[in-house]
């Protein structure tokens, strides 16, 4: 995959990249990274980028001129341009698995109040990474990149983990432990160290549907359940009622 990003700031991305999956898509070749600077495209000499908006207000808007030429410099006929901006649709894991499969990504990092609003007819998808404001799209290209770049072919070591992690099958991930078997009076669950595989499978489906219903409900309206998971969570969830 080859990604472009457009951005005032291209010095912002010199150290995320360096570093995790990224770095072993970037190295391997799975991922090309390019970043292009819209006051590359100015024509005065204060390299002006930004403006008042009409009709008055606070703050300033991205100019179209420079953004638009930053944009068609390196779009190409199979480009995904996506807009970074707080209108567009969240962010999500399925979302992110389908940027994976774009022959070439164009990343637009809006600033200050936003940008010209005509800017969005050069743009294909518009894309949240949140319900909050930044101080402009870097640190959500960041986001998108790397959230994309661990899902490339050879990205993360064992793939497998990719696949049962939270959100890739619609529901967040079963809790996980590691040695040493007893840390401060805890102890690993039992069935996680009998070697039952079935059985292991099962606590950590069943833990999964767990989590979820408790932090994220909402996860579940998609999620099929068999009548024993259904059993299963009507007695956990009565538990916490009764103690809590």
């Amino acid at each position: 995959m080859q990604a472009a990003v457009i951005t005032l700031f291209p010095d912002y991305f010199r150290g995320p990249f360096e570093c995790g999956p990224t770095r072993v898509a970037r190295a391997d070749g799975k991922l090309a990274l390019s970043f292009v600077n819209p006051r590359d495209f100015t024509s005065d000499a204060h390299r002006t980028v930004d403006d008042y908006p009409f009709g008055g207000g606070a703050g300033m808007v991205m100019k179209p001129e420079p953004l638009s030429a930053a944009i068609e410099s390196v779009r190409r006929p199979t480009s995904l341009v996506v807009l970074l901006t707080p209108q567009g649709e969240r962010f999500t894991q399925p979302l992110a698995e389908e940027l994976s499969h774009a022959d070439h990504l164009v990343l637009v990092c809006g600033r200050y109040k936003g940008v010209d609003e005509r800017v969005r007819t050069l743009v294909d998808r518009e894309v949240s990474v949140g319900d909050y404001v930044l101080a402009g799209g870097e640190a959500a290209a960041v986001v998108v990149i790397e959230a994309v770049a661990r899902l490339l072919p050879g990205a993360v070591g064992d793939e497998d983990s990719v696949a049962t992690d939270s959100f890739s099958a619609g529901i967040l991930d079963a809790p996980y432990y590691t040695r040493p078997r007893e840390f401060r009076g805890l102890e690993v669950p039992e069935v996680l160290v009998s070697g039952d595989h079935a059985s292991v499978a099962r606590w950590r489906r069943e833990q999964a549907l767990k989590t979820t219903a408790r932090r994220r409900p909402e996860l579940l309206r998609n999620e099929v359940l068999s009548e024993s998971e259904r059993e299963f969570l009507c007695r956990e969830l009565e538990k916490e009622t009764i103690n809590g």
